[in-house]
This record gives structure tokens, sequence and C-alpha cells, in this order.
């Protein structure tokens, strides 16, 4: 007698052999595919069963195929739930198609008031939406059509319906063939619970209804149930084209425009419902107590656990908008949001729980998550998964679900849940405090705004404040820190969100507080850009540095995933620059506040990542320009100034000229890269809701403000090579000292280098050079005066300006012959390698670069405090007074 197979060990699989023993052959072998499915289906119909039968037999006989390639490891948990939701799919389409068909001979087309036919969309939620589909699962749907309006009324004179009766018709339909047990059982149980409203809520919603109702009544909890909806019926209805309407609707109420860390409270009550209702369920019935899904450690936690990150940060990161848990684990970890051994841990025991929620359901076809306690099941599933008992099964099972836990209640912070501020522990608090200090508190409460607040805002806010005054008492933060605090969260009360972030995350809130106690600068920029707030959790900010490829491919994912849900307007990418721009401004700034980077590194992360902007900014404008006339744009921008020279700081502008070298040179490449610029420059410097990127300054273009936006690189070399007429001014040749080519391909970048290289090394008029740079310099001093007894860092004698203005005479006057110092390398390599060449007495090139890196430095700081970059005239005397040697010994006055 041969021995019986795994799968016959299922009482399911052994109903299934006697009843549709001749039925079985006519699924095709293998996994079966939508393929397969449509022929057994056809097979089935030709042996005269109705479509419900046939439908229903065919998900037996599905359903028998996949246990027995599970459970003989011949199928992986994608396999398994990718059928049954084709399954879901061609059935939901059948029953569609079918009652559909009989309504409208009965009662005409349903039509919308354009006479078009109204559409009918089948929402897919949870499992079913998100190809996840488990064998004895139900589905969970929401019916939706497009407009309301009436149907046509048929040839036989039968009574028009209105599309609201109608549609509610379709739903009873489909039920009918799909959810109703017969003789042949279902094919799928149906549960319309998701639908707004509820069970006391309409079968069938027009698209406007649901629009209100997710605005006006939509809860937090169905934000995440929505998270996972998916047109899974008819097919016709399926593209993206058509289902774009509905998406204009669902996405803005899952994935808000700002962080949205309300949602932790929100699924904090829903944990609870679950959990209680899984211990009532069990309550004296111990067979129901090992629960794999609604336990805790369970399926549901690590859904939550994604679908909580999702939600929370899906507003700015588009990429994240994946339905499938397993799918969204790497992109949450790209984002920066978890670990990657946290990601594979959960991965891991995502796939080991559902394989074991199969087998539970392979038993008997039961809709349950529960472990057997007949220890035959147990030993049954054990082998199934290649395990050698019943104790190994329940050992490792042990094991995932502590590390989901873990990492569920490290995320929800579930030892927070249900805090609550007593007013008398903060009057307390404050009674401790120094009273001028504790009165300022005490007034900010009493603001409007504060006053306005909600119950709960203020309890949350009551809660914020009396954990950083204990801070404050036990030495962790400062009073200015928090007077701070206060003002910048005044400015953004009316986003809740940010109260319940700092609430829920401390260590977010101990980083403010040191940024804010560092500077004013940065509380400033949290106020005009409150979003970027989040930066501070990732655990990793302090010890990475710009890295210009990483962001330019984020960027990229992320305009995908715009593209693939139709969203990427020119708005939706303006804000996702900026967005993204912004957050890169604010670590950098925690990183220079924390004193991890010099004022040299701020300065080369800042021209990197305008470098950066500018490159993506270019390739997007071009895309969409409706005057490309080629593939890639031959078109190059100059920077000089501060960006040129690596030099940029918070707030600069950016200092461009644009060129471009294209062989087709008639009128229509001119006017191709003239809208560029003009889209270029609107798409950096336009407000929108996130703000602007930068401000664009284009006077040292040839000509100044009297020339062309954009010029051939043909004739800018020849501007600033002085030949023809109209040509370069020395002041231009001192700004060429550091200027670099930003974006252009490696031909146009060769071609800049080269005349900027021969513009230094041309042979000067020495003299007739140092009294132009020398009239220059009482310029600039004239149009800057600096009180008696006040040292300005950038323009009193001495200063930065003396610096630059030595360093670019000596490039200009002395590269003909030294050419080491044509490179663009900054003001402080260059002064030593003006002493190295001879050009300085020994010593003198070293002591200015080290004065000048020490005003940068005293600068930076300055700006950080939003404090004038002025000192008294005592402060930095060595600076000062090796700087006005170097002037002398060059200038002579």
């Amino acid at each position: 007698m041969t021995k019986p197979s795994l799968a016959e060990y299922s009482r399911f699989a052994q109903r299934v052999y006697r009843r549709y023993a001749v039925e079985l052959s006519w699924l095709d072998p293998g996994v079966p595919t939508l393929e397969h499915l449509q022929r057994c289906h056809a097979r089935l119909l030709d042996a005269r069963l109705d479509t419900a039968a046939a439908l229903r037999v065919l998900r037996h006989l599905v359903v028998e195929r996949l246990l027995t390639l599970d459970c003989t490891r011949q199928a992986t948990l994608a396999d398994v739930t990718t059928c049954m939701t084709n399954l879901a799919e061609f059935a939901l389409d059948i029953a569609v198609r079918s009652v559909v068909l009989e309504l409208d001979e009965c009662h005409g087309a349903p039509r919308t008031a354009s006479g078009q036919r109204a559409q009918l969309w089948v929402v897919g939620m949870g499992k079913l939406g998100a190809c996840e589909l488990n064998v004895s699962s139900d589905i969970d749907l929401v019916y939706v059509y497009d407009e309301d309006g009436d149907t046509d009324g048929s040839a036989l004179g039968r009574s028009r319906l209105s599309n609201h009766e109608y549609f509610a018709r379709v739903v009873r339909g489909v039920y009918a063939l799909v959810g109703d047990s017969t003789g042949h059982g279902f094919v799928f149980r149906v549960d319309l619970a998701l639908r707004p409203h509820g069970g006391s809520g309409p079968a069938a919603v027009s698209l406007d209804a649901l629009e209100e109702y997710l605005h006006v009544h939509g809860r937090e909890w169905e934000r995440f149930a929505w998270l996972k909806s998916r047109v899974v019926a008819p097919v016709s209805a399926m593209d993206d084209l058509a289902t774009q309407p509905l998406r204009n609707v669902v996405s803005p109420f899952v994935f808000r425009k700002y962080l949205d860390y309300g949602v932790f409270e929100a699924l904090r009550a829903l944990h609870r419902e679950i959990r209680s209702h899984a211990l009532r369920t069990s309550a004296g019935r111990p067979e129901r107590a090992d629960d794999v899904k609604l336990g805790r450690g369970g399926i549901r936690e690590i859904e939550f656990t994604v679908q909580l990150l999702q939600v929370v940060r899906g507003g700015q990161y588009p990429e994240l908008r994946c339905r499938a848990t397993l799918g969204a684990l790497p992109r949450i970890v790209e984002a920066g949001l978890m670990p990657e051994d946290t990601a594979r841990s959960l991965a891991g025991a995502y796939t080991f729980l559902r394989e074991v929620e199969h087998r539970i359901q392979y038993l008997d076809d039961a809709q349950t998550h529960a472990v057997p306690i007949a220890e035959p099941d147990r030993e049954w599933i054990a082998a199934t998964m290649g395990m050698a008992n019943a104790q190994e099964l329940l050992d490792t099972l042990a094991l995932h679900r502590s590390r989901v836990e873990q990492e569920f209640d490290t995320l929800l912070g579930a030892s927070r849940a249900g805090q609550h501020t007593d007013a008398a522990a903060l009057d307390s608090v404050l009674a401790d405090l120094p009273q001028p200090f504790a009165e300022q508190i005490r007034q900010w409460i009493g603001r409007p705004k504060v006053l306005a607040l909600r119950d709960k805002s203020r309890e949350r806010l009551a809660a914020l404040l009396l954990r950083v005054l204990r801070w404050m008492r036990s030495g962790k933060t400062t009073p200015e820190a928090i007077l701070r605090l206060l003002d910048w969260l005044e400015s953004v009360l009316r986003r809740e969100s940010y109260l319940v972030l700092l609430r829920e995350r401390p260590t977010i809130l101990g980083r403010l507080l040191r940024l804010l106690g560092a500077a004013r600068w940065p509380a400033k920029y949290l106020q005009l850009h409150p979003g970027v707030i989040d930066e501070l959790a990732d655990a990793g900010l302090l010890d990475e540095r710009f890295d210009a490829a990483a962001f330019d491919a984020e960027l990229e994912r992320r305009r995908a995933s715009l593209r693939n849900t139709g969203e990427d307007d020119e708005e939706s990418l303006l804000n996702l620059l900026r967005r993204a721009h912004h957050a890169e401004v604010f670590r950098t700034l925690t990183r220079d506040v924390e004193g991890r980077l010099r004022v040299e590194e701020v300065a080369d992360d800042l021209s990197a990542l305008a470098d950066a902007v500018l490159c993506i900014v270019a390739r997007w404008c071009w895309e969409r320009l409706p005057k490309a006339h080629r593939p890639q744009p031959a078109f190059g921008i100059l920077a000089y100034g501060k960006l040129g020279g690596k030099e940029l700081g918070y707030g600069s502008d950016l200092d461009l000229v644009f060129v471009y070298e294209d062989k087709d040179k008639d009128e229509r490449a001119h006017e191709a890269y003239a809208a560029l610029v003009r889209k270029l420059i609107q798409w950096l410097t336009v407000k929108t809701g996130e703000g602007d990127l930068y401000e664009i300054d284009t006077a040292l273009r040839p000509n100044g403000n009297a020339g062309l936006l954009i010029t051939s690189l043909e004739s800018y070399a020849g501007y600033q090579q002085q030949r023809g007429s109209n040509t370069a001014w020395t002041w231009e040749h001192q700004a060429i000292t550091r200027a670099r080519c930003v974006l252009g391909d490696e031909a146009m970048r060769e071609r800049f280098d080269t005349v900027r290289h021969a513009v230094l090394t041309t042979q000067r008029d020495a003299d007739a050079l140092r009294e132009e740079v020398r009239a220059m310099r009482r310029k600039l001093a004239q149009a800057h005066p600096v009180p008696q007894g006040i040292f300005d860092i950038k323009h009193s004698p001495g200063g930065m300006i003396d610096t630059e203005f030595v360093t670019q005479f000596l490039v200009l006057s002395q590269s003909h012959q030294h050419a080491a110092l044509a490179a663009n390398v900054g003001n402080t390599a260059l002064l030593e390698r003006a002493e190295s060449l001879g050009l300085l007495p020994e010593g003198l090139g070293r002591r200015a670069a080290s004065a000048y890196r020490a005003l940068r430095q005293a600068q930076h700081h300055a700006r950080l405090d939003e404090a004038p970059a002025k000192v008294p005239d005592t402060a930095l005397r060595e600076e000062r007074e090796a700087i006005l040697t170097l002037w002398l010994t060059v200038f002579g006055e």
C-alpha cells in the first residue's frame, strides 16, 4: 500500500478527492495561472455547470492544488497568494459582467449626466487589494460608481432605475454568484463592512459620496484600510487611466501632505480593540488562543508596523505607497525608516507566519488563524514546513513572534499609550523654577493660539512641557532652548501632528532642543519648513555626509512613484524638489550645529546639494519642454561666486551663467535654450506651499543685466578672451577665478576649463591691474562703511574681502608664469600655493590662509545665530593683522 502524501492528511483535501475526483484533472499541472483558471472554468461550463457552480468547483480545485504544492514545498508564499488573488479577480469579473448583462437587458445601461455609461469600480481592500489573499480568506470589497444618474430603460418597456439602485442590484447579484453558500459551497466569503458608514451604509456609493465621507467622516483606522485598496473588477476598469478619478479621491485621504504622527494613537486604539476582541473570542476556547494573525507578535502587528510608517511618511515619500507588506519593507529601508536587519527579520517572520496560517486553513478550509491544539495536526503542520516535530514548529513560531512583538512595541511606544498629564504636576515643576522664566512659560500658555487648542491637544502640550522642564531641571537642556522651542511650537500649533511627534519620539525632542539651544537660525528654518523635523529621527544622521548620487536616485524614484499614480504634475514635482532640498539643508545644519562638520565641509555639502538640484531641475525641465528639439540638451550652467568657489552658505543665492553649444545653430535651438533657462529659473525661485529653492543672480553673464539670458559658449569665450569690441571687464575676470561648470557634458566642461584657463593665464600689466583692484576695493569700502570701534568680518580692512582681492590679483597677475594658481581650489589653498611659489614672504601665505579660515568660521557662527558679522575691533586682532600684512605686502598701501 502506498504511503499517503502530506496533502492527503487534510480533511478539506479528502472531501475534494471524494467529490471532485474527475474534475481534479481538468486543472492544468503546476501552480494555477490566470490562463489555467480560464481553461478549467470553460471546461466546467461545458460540463453543464452554471456560472455559480463552476466558480465554486474551480475554487475547490485551485485550493487543493495549492495545498498539494505548498505542503510539498513546490510553491512559494507568493505563488499561493498571487493565485488566490487571481482567482478572486477572475470570479468577480465574471460575476460583474454576468449581472450587468442581465440588468442592462431589464433596465438599460446606467448613464451619467453627459450621457456616458456610468462606470463601476469593485475595490478590493485588505489582502485582496494588496495581492496577498490567503486560501480561506474572505474578500473585503467596496463598490464605487463614478456618477449618479439613471438607466436608459429597456426595449421591453421595463422601468428605469437610478444609478444608485442599479449598482445596489449589481452588489446583490455579485454576492449571489460569489458569496452565497450553495451545495458546492462558496467562491469567497464577501465582507462589505469597510464601505462608507459600514453596515448601515449603502451597498454601492458614488465617487462624490465617497469623497465627502472620507473628508468629513473618515477615521484614522480607515486610512490603513484604504492604503491597500485597489480596483479588482471588472477587468475593463482596472487600467490606470480608468481608475485615476478614484485614486485622486483616496490618495489624499490616506497620505497627508505633512508628517502625520497623529495616527499613532489611532493605531493604538485599533490594536487594543483587536486584541480585546481576540481575548474575548478565545475566552474558554483554548483552541482559539494561539492566533498567528491577531495574537501578540502576529501577522497583524507586522502589517501595522509597515502601514504605520507608510501612512506617516507616504505623503512626502511617494515611493512608500506600496500595498503589499513584503514589497513595502525594502522601500521603508531605502527611505531610512527602518534598519535593514529589522526589515529582514520582519519579512522572515511574515513569510513564516503566513505559511503557518495557510496550513492551519488547509486542514478544514476554515477561516481560522489559531494553531490547532490537536497534536497530530501540529505534527502535520511541522512536517509540511520541513521541521522535525511540533516542538520545533512552536519554538520557531515563538522566536518570530517575540521579534515582531519587540519591533511593534518599539515603534508604537505601547508603554506610552494612555499617558495623561496632571496639570498640577506642571504647576509644581514651574514653582521650582526661577520665577522670571516660569512666568514666561505661564504667559505663553495663556496666549490665544494655545488657549484655542482642543482639550486633547492641550493635554499633549502639557505633557511635552512637563518633559522639557524636567529635562531642564536635570541639566539636559537650557531655558533659552525651551523658549525657542515654544516660539517654534506656536507657529505650528494648528498642525497637531507635531505635538504628537515630539511626545512620541523623545530622541527627536532631545536633538531638537540641542539644535535650538545652539543658534537662532535653525528655529527660523524650522518655522519655514516644519516637515524637516522628522529628519532628526535618523539614527545615522550625524555620521553621514551629503551624497549627490543617492539624492538624485531617490528623487528619481519618487518621481517615478508619482508618475505611476498619475500625480507627476508640475506642482507636485516642484514640491517634491523643495521637500527633498529642505531636508538635506536641515541634515547638514544639524551636523553643523552638533559640531560634526567644519565650516569648509558645510560649504562643500551645501555646494554639492546646489549642484545636484541644478542638474535635476535642468533635466526635468528639458523633459517637459514643448520646444525641446533633441533628447539631451547641449546646455551648460556656469557657477560663479560662492557656489563657483564651493563656499556656499545657508540661504546663499546662486550666481549663474547659462551657455549652450549646439550644432543646430538656428533660431530654433536658441529659443529652446532660452525657454529652458526661463523655466529652470522659475522652478528654482517660485514660492509654493513648500517654499522655494534658491534665489538666482544672472548679473555676471556677458554684458550683465543688459545681456541675453543665455549665450552660446562660443560667444561667451569671445567675450571673456577680449575678442571683438564687446569684452569683459577686469572685475569679471576677478569673478571667473572662482567660476566652474556645474552642468554640461564632458566636452562642454573641457571647453569651459580651456576658456577659463586662457583668461587667467593671459599676461597682464601688473601695475595697471593692481590699480584697478585697489579702485574696486575702495568702491566696496565706500558702499559698506563700518562704524568706529567695530570690525566687520567681511568688509573692514583686514577682513575677508581683502583676502579675496589679494588672491584674485595674484591669480590674474601671476598665472601666466605659475599655472598652478589658475586652479579653482579656494582662497586658503591659493594663498599657500602663492607662498610656496615665492610670491609671498615665507609664513605669510599660511598665516593669512589660517586667518581667512578663522574669519569664515566667525562669519558662519554669526549667521547661524542671526547676528551681524561684526565684532569689537579688539576681537580677532591676530587674524586681522595677518590679512592687513598680506594686503600691504601685495598692494603696498
